[in-house]
């Protein structure tokens, strides 16, 4: 998942070439609504992203945008772990890629106390990361952060919306609330353990079962336990009508994803930003949870979802 850090030594693309390895972008596309003029005729461009549904989807975003815009575009997306794609960029192997505000500034940028604020997190990363050749472009609402969710008979049963809601019952009713979690999450200060103090959440570890992400969605669809941790873009959540509890205390921190360019490319063609930005403030939740669903679950192709969508919503034709 993309909070997982993998060791520097361990930057390899999935093909395992290095990062000399891509192919270039023949997608059949012209500008629609982004794009008109052909601002980027002339770039030789490379996008790249992490290895996981959401972030190949999103860097397969780029790569069209900038085919439309005009430019000749390198694909190296599906770069394993989550430093290799940010070094990329930084380092000017590729030019342009979707990252996470919450990651950026806790693993990237060595903080240990998010920002609450969603804006303000993304200011700050900003801020922080022009000293190391990146620019933030703006935010989207696509925030892919921890949530607890719950199948539909136990929400009618429940009635719980939310966090404190679940601590509430946690108290009131302690048999009712079990928890299905991963490892990580279980362990980390700003997961299970950082979630419990901050709710007042009492439910004992023999409530708390770990296994691994997949089964976590399918045991909370059955019921098996009360409340699962999920993904909130998680396309499972959609397809197993899921029901996401709201992090009313703003505990877990912010995951927006932003486009982070190579500043030297952004300097000279200074037209990405208006390429993309149509892109990034029509993501949300519900956009990356139907996306991810047609890979994850239907199966589909993560670049052919791009395009489709891509093609739908008119940013390019």
């Amino acid at each position: 998942m993309r909070r997982r850090v993998w060791p520097a030594g361990a930057l390899v693309l999935a093909s395992g070439c290095g990062l000399t390895s891509g192919s270039p972008m023949v997608d059949d596309v012209g500008p629609g609504s982004i794009g008109r003029g052909e601002p980027l005729r002339g770039a030789h461009l490379t996008v790249t992203s992490k290895s996981f549904t959401e972030n190949l989807i999103l860097g397969a975003m780029v790569g069209i945008a900038f085919e439309a815009a005009g430019a000749d575009v390198l694909d190296r997306t599906g770069i394993q772990g989550s430093i290799g794609s940010r070094e990329a960029v930084r380092k000017g192997d590729a030019d342009a890629s979707y990252e996470y505000t919450g990651t950026a500034w806790i693993t990237y940028l060595g903080n240990s106390e998010p920002i609450a604020d969603p804006r303000r997190q993304w200011q700050a990363v900003r801020d922080a990361d022009l000293k190391n050749g990146l620019t933030w472009l703006p935010p989207s609402e696509l925030n892919n952060t921890y949530a607890l969710a719950m199948n539909q008979a136990n929400h009618r049963k429940y009635g719980t919306r939310t966090l404190s809601d679940v601590a509430a019952l946690s108290k009131s009713d302690p048999g009712a609330v079990s928890l299905c979690v991963e490892g990580e999450f279980a362990n980390r200060a700003d997961g299970l353990p950082g979630m419990q103090k901050a709710y007042g959440m009492d439910v004992p570890a023999s409530r708390t079962t770990q296994m691994d992400t997949g089964i976590i969605y399918t045991q909370a669809a059955k019921g098996s336990c009360t409340y699962g941790e999920v993904f909130t873009t998680d396309g499972r959540i959609r397809s197993m009508k899921l029901v996401v509890m709201a992090d009313d205390r703003k505990f877990f921190p912010n995951y927006n994803a932003a486009p982070q360019i190579n500043s030297r490319t952004l300097e000279k063609w200074p037209a990405i930003a208006d390429v993309l930005d149509p892109i990034t403030r029509r993501l949300n939740n519900a956009v990356a949870q139907e996306l991810n669903a047609k890979v994850d679950v239907e199966g589909e192709d993560p670049h052919q979802v791009a395009l489709e969508w891509m093609r739908e919503e008119g940013f390019v034709t």
